[in-house]
């Protein structure tokens, strides 16, 4: 493709705004706790809008088109399932994370489960971060660089620079300011895109008349895979660490619930917008490979619209990627460096801090680049944080049976085995998320099984998680 000169000339403009946000929120960036921290508290609605940014990626966005041309609107519970996480995370999470005080899942847990448990979390936590880190970038920058007219490594350097910068100068503080103005743009741009599709289509009515019935059934795309979206989708928002460190930018823990409302409302609404564009654009052009169907369309539209659009999905990969660098570096910070060096405000532990970010943020580029069929393991990722929540839903709810030693050891096995599941193909058509989910609760119950009759509990529970 030819480059649209409109079209890339007003993405480029985007992406330097979101440089120069950062540039102003550095001053609020000053210590490592600060960048970390975002240095302030922000109402309910701004981190629901954040932290549906940053579940919404490309993988959300732009394959949810992809699969809603093939199967229809039950693509739409790939997001959907987020949305139902995000709903139960707000009535059994949210208020008691916000009252926990930590801002990392890691140090949520060894609350409950010790050392070995909290170094174990961060571990599998940055590695997961960073399969998802390494999927957005591949499959963003193909997408972008198709709608630019780039090749497709200079369009995932340029947008994988531009975010690791802005996250690098500005912190957490730039990371939600700046996504939440990529909520907003995402929601305009696929808002544009249904809107422009169903009028191409000639409506609603003729849609319906030209696809087939299934096409706007709930369930074409079979239970089986919409109960494998669900674990994976709420085990994700129970346990990722971006999720924890946004709701403790809120003043209180009914301020961390509604925020968590405002995330699932938002969220529903994309997903299906999203799966309405997918089944429009699959009408319209039969011929074009689905993975094809939303590039096809936008170039239907004129500049401006295009523009609009292309905006929204770099949005979806930026705000991704600010997300998933400012989570892995403040666990680096906390779990790794403060317990090696003990300098927790000093200069040492800001250049710290900011060299991480750059670093996780930079090092997924090369990996993107090289190694693009990493996109077949960012449902992996997800599947392994669900062995987290289990562990989170252990420790808030049956302290009784949070025994450090199961704990670890759950999390271990869980890394093994749903990796070892994953890479055998998924045997008797058994999702790696099923794996994820049972082996934390197999192990912690036979271990309670086992424990002598009428033992104490662990002392490392703290009180804080004992109450109901």
């Amino acid at each position: 493709m030819q480059p649209n000169w409109v079209v890339l000339s007003l993405t480029l403009a985007y992406l330097a705004a979101m440089g120069l946000i950062s540039v102003v929120a550095r001053r609020h960036a000053r210590s490592a706790v600060s960048f970390t921290s975002g240095g302030a508290r922000y109402p309910a609605v701004l981190i629901g809008f954040l932290l549906m940014s940053e579940f919404i990626g490309t993988a959300a966005s732009v394959g949810t088109t992809q699969t809603a041309a093939k199967v229809g609107l039950s693509a739409a519970w790939n997001i959907v399932a987020l949305g139902i996480g995000f709903m139960l995370y707000a009535f059994f999470l949210a208020r008691r994370f916000k009252t926990l005080g930590e801002n990392t899942i890691s140090g949520a847990l060894a609350r409950a489960y010790g050392r070995p448990t909290k170094l174990a979390t961060s571990v599998i936590m940055i590695f997961a971060l960073q399969i998802v880190a390494i999927s957005t970038y591949a499959g963003g920058g193909s997408i972008l660089a198709g709608l630019l007219g780039m090749d497709r490594t200079t369009a995932i350097v340029i947008t994988g620079a531009v975010a690791t910068l802005y996250v690098g100068i500005g912190g957490m503080r730039s990371v939600i300011t700046t996504n939440v103005l990529h909520a907003v743009v995402k929601y305009v741009g696929i808002l544009v895109a249904a809107v422009f599709a169903v009028s191409q289509i000639g409506g609603l009515g003729s849609l319906q008349a030209q696809v087939p019935a299934r096409m706007f059934a709930v369930d074409t795309v079979g239970w089986s895979q919409i109960l494998a979206w669900l674990v994976a989708g709420i085990g994700a928002v129970f346990s990722t660490q971006y999720v924890i460190q946004a709701i403790n930018t809120v003043e209180d823990g009914r301020t961390a619930q509604a925020a968590s409302f405002w995330c699932a409302i938002l969220l529903v609404p994309f997903g299906l917008l999203a799966a309405l564009v997918g089944v429009c654009a699959g009408a319209l052009m039969p011929n074009v490979p689905p993975i094809g169907v939303l590039p096809a369309l936008i170039g239907r539209m004129d500049d401006v619209l295009a523009a609009v659009v292309v905006a929204g999905l770099a949005g979806s990969l930026l705000g991704t990627i600010s997300a998933l660098s400012i989570g892995a570096a403040t666990l680096l910070y906390k779990d790794f460096y403060i317990p090696l060096r003990g300098d927790v405000e000093g200069r040492g532990s800001l250049a710290f801090v900011r060299a991480a970010t750059i670093a996780v943020g930079l090092l997924p580029i090369p990996l993107a680049i090289y190694a693009p069929d990493i996109l077949k393991v960012t449902f992996l990722a997800k599947s392994l944080r669900t062995t987290l929540a289990v562990l989170v839903l252990f420790a808030f709810y049956a302290p009784h049976v949070a025994r450090p030693r199961a704990a670890f050891v759950s999390i271990v096995a869980s890394l093994l085995l749903t990796i070892g599941w994953f890479l055998a193909g998924d045997p008797f058509g058994i999702d790696n998320a099923y794996v994820a989910l049972v082996i934390p609760l197999v192990v912690m119950g036979t271990d309670h099984l086992l424990k002598r009759s009428g033992a104490d509990i662990p002392a490392s529970v703290p009180v804080s998680l004992r109450q109901k």
